[in-house]
């Protein structure tokens, strides 16, 4: 049986905890920051982690990092 591949764009996007949460980085903070709130703006800055609804689909895609 051949090695699973791993999904390069979910590789570059999700890292891992040493808890085994999968943890990305919000969208919306690279321009137009003027016109978002001092609060949007630090919640996006502090990382997202993927619901667990979700967690089996993302983690299929970094098979090798899970």
């Amino acid at each position: 049986m051949s090695k699973m591949k791993t999904k390069r764009a979910a590789a570059k996007r999700f890292k891992v905890t040493a808890t085994g949460k999968i943890k990305f980085k919000k969208a919306h903070l690279r321009h137009l920051l003027i016109n978002k709130s001092k609060k949007a703006k630090k919640d996006k800055g502090t990382p997202g982690y993927v619901n667990p609804a979700d967690y089996k689909n993302a983690a299929g895609c970094i098979p090798y990092l899970v």
